[in-house]
């Protein structure tokens, strides 16, 4: 049987349409997991909730044929301090407290293609105005994103858009985290080659190229009040992602059936171990 060759191009009505119901659909689950981050909340809870939107909203949706849906990326919680990926284990009582930074991040997909969002919000058992240095990293990121939104046009620079980023960190007087980089996507593909990198540095670098027509990114932004450099906390990592270039020998029985359980379920996409 030949492998039917399908059309990637944003050009084809059909692939915008899926890209612009993933993003329905992801819009929606970061709306609902926004509203239930309140002094309280299980950060577990908010996760699952997440995934459980997204699950949910793309049943209705593309159901003629085996067209693959769902999560193109697990719904992270990253609270204060925490850069991002925090998606914990069932077991984790971790809750939020009142003024808490919440950073929350999440993706859907039709058929491979990517819609991701994340927004920040403020734990907060009444809506009062956010001041002070949290409003300082969140005002950044919000304008930052805003500005890198108006240079993704063909003939700019991935570049351009650093420089920008880093100009209105320099506005509110904050950093823009260093090694964050925004990916170009592709049918299937959340972290393509072609990368903006928020900040340079003498030892992260990127190469430089112009954006083209029809091209799809994600844009990740993430300020920070104090230097702007991350560093290994003790938390586990949970979020994963399948190394395609990778083949394994595995000898034990459970290894070799977590290893098909990914290659089934997740050979492409980023996933939570609390999904397995």
């Amino acid at each position: 049987m030949e492998d039917i060759e399908v059309n990637e191009s944003l050009t084809d009505s059909n692939v915008s349409g899926k890209y612009h119901a993933a993003a329905d659909v992801a819009n929606r689950a970061l709306l609902e997991v926004s509203k239930a981050c309140v002094p309280g909340a299980k950060i577990v809870d908010l996760c699952a909730l997440g995934d459980k939107v997204i699950n949910e909203g793309v049943k209705s949706q593309y159901t003629k044929g085996s067209v693959e849906k769902g999560v193109s990326f697990p719904t992270c919680v990253s609270v204060n301090h925490i850069v991002g990926h925090f998606s914990p284990l069932s077991g984790d009582s971790s809750v939020l407290a009142e003024g808490d930074v919440v950073k929350i991040d999440l993706g859907a997909h039709f058929d491979g293609f990517i819609s991701t969002a994340a927004c920040t919000v403020v734990a907060s058992s009444s809506p009062n105005a956010v001041s002070g240095r949290k409003a300082d990293v969140i005002c950044a990121a919000h304008f930052a994103a805003e500005a890198a939104h108006r240079l993704m046009v063909p003939g700019k620079k991935n570049t351009q858009v650093t420089e920008a980023i880093n100009k209105i960190a320099e506005q509110f007087k904050v950093n823009s985290m260093e090694a964050v980089l925004s990916h170009q996507m592709k049918r299937f593909v959340i972290d393509g080659n072609q990368v903006i990198i928020s900040k340079t540095t003498n030892e992260q670098k990127v190469e430089e190229f112009e954006f083209e027509e029809n091209e799809v990114y994600a844009i990740d932004i993430v300020m920070s009040s104090g230097e702007g450099k991350s560093k290994e906390s003790e938390l586990k990592t949970t979020v994963y992602k399948r190394a395609l270039d990778q083949n394994y020998s595995l000898k034990m029985k459970a290894s070799q059936y977590l290893m098909k359980e990914i290659n089934n379920r997740f050979p492409t996409f980023p996933f939570t171990l609390r999904a397995l």
